[in-house]
């Protein structure tokens, strides 16, 4: 078709382009003069594909046609008019003159809403449906046949601008709000009008415009009153923003403020005062710089110079240049997330450079970060402890505003209520991710400079280890001190660790045969991933967090992480101190929840391309499961182990002793590679036996915080109950307990130190883990160095072994045959950040900590150049 396009605006451009792409010829553009010399973006578009553009300031004279516009329209030959957001009075002989006559776009559903502002008016009168409708013109107000007709649900806390996205944008004037009503009818009002025209009110003695309207549930944040001419009561500002009360005693919140002069500032800002220090530009923020004010220069064409002073809106401005402004920026400089409303809040060149190099560099998350803690006087400090989902950079409530009750193990009292994840906050949470990946700063960052936020954020760690440790120590029960040394002090080590290989990345040159004449070079990549999920157990809840993130944030992914439920705490700290450490939003996100909620839908996800687990054999298998059916993710799995120990007559008795009891009862027994079985020669087995009762004698179980404790609760009741119904079993099945066996008589989980003896092979005991404090012995012959082997290699499981000798021959004899992917030698629960670590069998498969881990998260591209 021959068409004429009749209209204006961002949206008429979008029109016209669209029309271009479908193959119509546009014979003509008919829109509004330049103004301030700049013209409309539809004329930006049609003059620039050489498209005739008419730019007739009116149709009619005293509601008569002109003559020479009517046929300068006619001349162009046009078989259908197409009118988008077409502000202008037509004639009707304009409008009747091509042989199909004319369309017209409609903001709303009609017969609703006719005339200007249809979506504002949609919103300002609570219509829970909103639409487009396309029809034919008539002499009418929007009265013409109709031709087709869409529509969608308002939702809550829509604006104009997130029904534009879909649908229209319409125009209008501001409006002052009437603060006399009820709190909903007060959000209409301003989500009605947001962001254009604007819904204005006095504060102060002047007019402000109020931005991002949301209905405020739940208890009002603590802030300083502030009195606004006409409400019912004195507003609040916050540090999430403007709370507005209506007459029901109801609450709103309001996001940003707009002052006369076009500055724009967080609502919640409204009483600070003071500017931010400069930042120093860089030589390549410095050539960003150069570039953005060509961009400037571009816009405001009827300014002479852009200087560090000139401000945006007072040049001429308006509300279109500001999307132009920002598509532009963001064409430029891929991967800096920018909002039509930064430019608001940085109006003149040096205040927006100054902005922009904040975002480029993740520096504006710290200022944004909002914090609602959970705080308890404990230790000797206050810990202050996020409870929130953590979703792309934001601590906020799950989207069903389930939460369930933090035990602690050491009295069973509540610590606090923890937001309790959906499926749709997973699915939240990973678009997050994705986005970050694809589109943010981190998938395009240096691998150095990705280096030097991950030692930024292991200094973090350490600054707050003891806040940390606390945390880790009331939520999990482990002992303080342990908790300061391994539980946070490896997960900084193990941060720094693989910090330090960010930049150490690469792929090899392969020689392969050459074509010839022609010669070929064929190199490998290492890439990430992409989005990855994690899923942690409750034993070791930050370190087994570092363990898995540190390796995966360092090959360049970005992750979606749920803590074990019983102890989510550290894990949501640690999410704040990534903030604090400048990582950009949506590459760590944090779900505390259930693992048939969380846990099934991360397996599930489309979206996910590599899933790592620590936990059970069966949930395990569950997850690969999972993984494989939905889109063949990859996985990385440490599950149980049965880990034997072999105690020879010729060992270190003193030491194999000490190492032999760290080996079980070391984090309570709450360690994935602990000894599950040892055998210990006959010759030595009962005294053996008699020294370990008597040093479980002098250890002092009590309260974890307590210096002197050797021995903390269990990590939760229902665990405890399966630890004492453990050895019901070993007892009833004939084992010796030698010691313990029963729950301690105190409030907490806290169970003995317990020995089993006489273990026989067939035994519950001796087959299955028991994740706990129970030390589980069976003699063997002496010199049956091959007879041991066979019966600790007799398991599905091969997490880690280890064994006692003087004997370097034999020790080296025993750890080549034992199955096993950690073999300890005079030694025990010796783990280092740069040792890999995994199982064999039913163990799993794929490694933490070393090199081995970091290829857990990459993936490696061949490319082949012929020249």
């Amino acid at each position: 078709l021959k068409l004429a396009i009749i209209g204006q605006s961002l949206f008429g451009q979008e029109v016209y382009s669209n029309l271009r792409k479908q193959g119509h010829k546009v014979v003509g553009v008919f829109t509004v003069p330049d103004k301030d010399g700049k013209a409309d973006p539809l004329a930006v578009a049609a003059e620039k594909e050489g498209t005739p553009v008419f730019k007739f300031p009116r149709w009619r004279v005293k509601g008569k046609p002109i003559p020479e516009v009517v046929d300068a329209y006619k001349a162009v030959g046009a078989e259908l008019n197409v009118m988008p957001f077409c502000s202008q009075f037509i004639p009707m002989n304009v409008i009747d003159h091509p042989k199909h006559g004319s369309i017209i776009y409609h903001p709303s559903i009609l017969p609703l809403h006719r005339g200007a502002s249809a979506i504002n008016w949609t919103l300002i009168h609570g219509d829970k449906k909103a639409g487009f409708t396309v029809f034919w013109a008539d002499d009418g107000l929007d009265t013409g046949p109709i031709l087709l007709q869409r529509q969608c649900d308002v939702e809550p806390n829509d604006t104009v601008d997130t029904l534009y996205n879909r649908f229209l944008f319409p125009g209008g004037i501001k409006a002052m709000v009437n603060l006399a009503q009820p709190a909903e009818a007060i959000h209409n009002w301003i989500r009605g009008h947001d962001k254009v025209p604007g819904a204005w009110t006095v504060i102060d003695g002047q007019s402000v415009t109020l931005y991002g309207s949301s209905m405020l549930g739940g208890s009002v944040p603590e802030g300083q009153p502030l009195d606004i001419e006409g409400a019912s009561q004195a507003a609040r500002v916050t540090k999430n923003g403007l709370v507005l009360y209506g007459t029901d005693g109801k609450a709103l919140l309001v996001k940003n403020l707009q002052f006369e002069d076009g500055k724009m500032i967080p609502a919640s800002k409204y009483f600070s005062s003071g500017e931010s220090a400069s930042v120093e530009l860089t030589d390549d923020e410095k050539t960003m710089a150069e570039e953005i004010r060509n961009i400037w220069k571009g816009i405001l064409s009827n300014v002479p110079a852009i200087e560090d002073t000139t401000d945006f809106f007072k040049s001429g401005a308006a509300s279109m240049d500001v999307v132009r402004l920002v598509e532009e920026v963001k064409q430029k400089c891929a991967g800096v997330q920018l909002q039509n409303e930064d430019v608001y809040m940085a109006t003149t060149f040096q205040d927006f450079i100054q902005m922009f190099v904040r975002k480029l560099r993740g520096e504006d998350q710290e200022e944004e970060l909002v914090v609602d803690y959970a705080t308890k006087d404990v230790n000797n400090m206050t810990v202050k402890m996020p409870y929130q989902c953590f979703i792309n950079g934001k601590f906020e409530d799950s989207e069903n505003g389930k939460t369930y009750d933090s035990i602690s193990p050491t009295d069973g009292s509540v610590i606090c209520k923890v937001s309790y994840a959906s499926v749709g906050d997973v699915d939240r949470a990973v678009a997050a991710a994705k986005e970050a990946y694809e589109n943010g700063p981190w998938g395009k960052m240096n691998p150095r400079d990705r280096g030097s936020l991950l030692y930024r954020l292991a200094d973090l760690m350490e600054e707050h280890q003891e806040e940390l440790a606390t945390i880790e120590s009331i939520d999990s029960g482990a002992v303080y001190t342990l908790a300061l040394k391994t539980h946070v002090g490896m997960s900084i080590q193990t941060f720094r660790y693989f910090a330090g290989w960010c930049d150490k990345i690469q792929g090899k040159t392969i020689p392969i045969n050459q074509a010839r004449p022609n010669r070929n070079l064929t190199f490998t990549k290492k890439e990430p991933l992409g989005v990855c999920a994690i899923v942690i157990p409750w034993n070791y809840p930050l370190m087994m967090l570092a363990w898995k993130s540190a390796a995966c944030l360092a090959a360049g992914n970005t992750l979606v992480l749920k803590p074990a439920q019983v102890t989510p705490l550290t894990a949501l700290k640690f999410a704040e101190l990534s903030v604090k450490a400048g990582i950009p939003k949506g590459v760590i996100n944090i779900l505390p929840g259930s693992g048939g909620v969380v846990g099934q839908r991360l397996s599930e996800h489309p979206d996910i391309r590599k899933l790592g687990f620590t936990g059970s054999t069966p949930i395990g298998k569950q997850i690969m499961k999972s993984c494989a059916v939905s889109n063949l993710k990859k996985v990385s799995l440490e599950l149980g182990g049965k880990s034997p120990l072999l105690i020879f007559s010729d060992c270190d008795m003193d030491k194999a002793v000490r190492m032999g009891m760290s080996s079980v009862f070391f984090n309570k027994g709450e360690n994935c590679i602990a000894a599950g079985r040892l055998f210990v020669e006959e010759s030595i087995h009962d005294e053996f036996i008699d020294r370990v009762v008597e040093e479980i004698k002098k250890m002092k179980i009590g309260d974890p915080l307590d210096r002197s404790t050797d021995h903390g609760p269990q990590n939760h009741k229902a665990h405890l109950d399966k630890l004492l119904e453990y050895c019901e079993i070993g007892v009833k099945e004939g084992a010796t307990l030698v010691y313990g066996g029963t729950r301690v008589d105190r409030p907490g989980f806290f169970m003995e130190p317990t020995v089993f003896t006489d273990v026989e092979d067939h035994m519950f005991l001796a087959k299955e883990e028991s994740f706990g404090p129970v030390m589980v012995v069976s003699k063997f012959k002496d010199g049956d160095v091959d007879g041991v082997l066979q019966r600790a290699n007799d398991t599905e499981y091969g997490l880690a072994s280890g064994v006692f000798t003087r004997d370097i021959n034999k020790a080296m004899y025993v750890s080549e045959r034992l199955e096993a992917g950690t073999v300890f030698v005079n030694t025990y629960n010796k783990t280092d950040v740069a040792t890999p670590f995994g199982g064999f069998k039913q163990s799993g498969f794929g490694k933490d900590l070393g090199e081995d881990a970091l290829m857990e998260y990459l993936k490696t591209k061949a490319v082949t150049v012929e020249y």
